[in-house]
């Protein structure tokens, strides 16, 4: 099985790391590669980033398409395209938001989501409600970290975010958290582990979710 994650933004730093984190829960059987855009934003922070991401990410996807990939995952929070890309892959195509608030739900009880700057807060509701399942999110919170300071070696951003996720544990006492944004991939495990609570990485339930969809069309 060969799935193509596709990182909507052009940082290649990013997209390794991305590539890390669904390799590290991909089955034996699966085939990762993970690519960007080669022109667009080099982060996706709210709609208009969001916007003139999509000529290169829609290019990408139709690179898979072409290539015969088995399923796709946009690995970006906001599930930009999200509708667009699926009707242009031919295969299941995943956006590791929905995925992400799925695999919160099955952990039973609400969810609180942790993300990057509050411009995003906005564009991460409103999908909620298009998937339904706003009623089953406590609260969509900013850690206010600029996307890029994830990459950034030594940033205050991995003490942010954990103390935004002591604040959603205070006041929402969340069944789990979703980290809201690819670039947290890396933290899930260790937050997890601090916070004692299921902190999900949205690359991990799409890889996942993925897989187990292209199995399901096999049968």
């Amino acid at each position: 099985m060969r799935i193509l994650v596709i990182n909507p933004n052009t940082t290649a730093s990013m997209t390794e790391k991305i590539a890390l984190a669904a390799r590290s829960v991909s089955p034996p059987d699966v085939d990762i590669t993970a690519r960007n855009p080669a022109t667009g934003p080099a982060a996706i922070q709210g709609r208009e980033d969001g916007l003139a991401a999509l000529p290169g990410m829609m290019t990408e996807v139709a690179r898979g398409r072409d290539e015969r990939f088995d399923a796709i995952v946009l690995a970006c929070f906001d599930d930009t395209g999200l509708a667009e890309a699926r009707m242009a892959s031919g295969v299941p195509t995943i956006g590791i938001g929905e995925a992400s608030f799925h695999a919160a739900m099955m952990l039973g009880g609400r969810f609180s989501v942790v993300t990057t700057l509050s411009v995003s807060v906005p564009v991460i509701e409103e999908n909620l409600e298009t998937y339904g399942i706003a009623s089953q999110c406590a609260s969509v919170r900013a850690s206010e970290v600029p996307v890029l300071d994830l990459e950034k070696p030594g940033s205050e951003a991995r003490n942010r975010i954990s103390a935004e996720i002591h604040r959603a544990c205070k006041e929402d006492h969340p069944a789990a958290l979703v980290l809201g944004c690819a670039g947290m991939a890396d933290l899930a495990a260790e937050l997890s582990e601090e916070h004692q609570l299921p902190v999900i990485d949205g690359v991990a339930a799409a890889i996942g979710m993925a897989s187990a969809l292209v199995r399901t069309l096999r049968q």
